[in-house]
């Protein structure tokens, strides 16, 4: 497994020279977002304004995902349509992120851990859903968490290494994130291709195992 200084440096390489049309990328989904929101917002008691990020956003963060995995593995150039490339997975991602934050959820009742825990075991999910056309969310949080088995703690200090980043950011009253969101993201995908199986993009969807019990007494919310 490549270290978290190969990782990043990979992830420089990446968005080397790209950094302008990432940033338009980050305009566009942001003011879409709060226009949703403030289109939304008169309906009462909020419902209006959570509906919107609940119902775009599993969407643009699949064209997010796409956009810096295409700069990994191919070396695509982003353009500003690929801000919506999500929505040709639309249904897909909402179920990926509902049911990742359903299970999340249910996981915490136990106690905080198991669910920060279970959160790492899910975090490659719309990775795999980004690079799988036509594979079901469930299908996609088994793949991750079968490719997080033995990597949750790589991932949590890969996390803490961005601590200084973001100070940064703040201090910065978000104007360094214009270059540390796209270093991150494109670090993180440089993670889910070192630790993703060969077989991952090749096989077909095969059905999904059944998790633990706090994701069986879900199963009925997918339906």
């Amino acid at each position: 497994m490549k270290t978290r200084k190969e990782l990043k440096t990979m992830a420089k390489q990446q968005i080397k020279g790209n950094i302008g049309m990432l940033f338009v990328i980050t305009l566009i989904i942001g003011a879409i977002t709060v226009a949703a929101t403030v289109v939304l917002r008169f309906v009462p008691f909020g419902i209006g304004s959570l509906a919107s990020m609940i119902i775009i956003t599993p969407a643009f963060t699949l064209s997010v995902v796409r956009v810096y995995q295409a700069l990994a593995n191919t070396g695509k150039k982003p353009e500003a349509k690929d801000a919506f490339s999500g929505f040709d997975d639309f249904w897909t991602a909402f179920k990926a992120s509902f049911l990742v934050g359903l299970f999340t959820f249910l996981w915490s009742l136990l106690f905080v851990i198991p669910g920060i825990i279970k959160s790492f075991s899910y975090s490659q999910t719309m990775m795999v859903v980004a690079e799988n056309p036509g594979i079901s969310a469930r299908e996609a949080i088994s793949r991750s968490k079968a490719m997080m088995d033995g990597h949750k703690m790589d991932y949590f200090v890969l996390g803490l290494s961005f601590i200084g980043w973001a100070l940064l950011g703040c201090i910065t009253f978000g104007i360094a994130y214009i270059w540390v969101g796209p270093y991150m993201q494109a670090t993180h995908v440089n993670f889910y291709n070192d630790v993703k199986p060969a077989e991952t993009v090749a096989e077909e969807p095969a059905p999904a195992a059944v998790d633990a019990a706090p994701e069986q007494a879900s199963q009925s919310e997918e339906n």
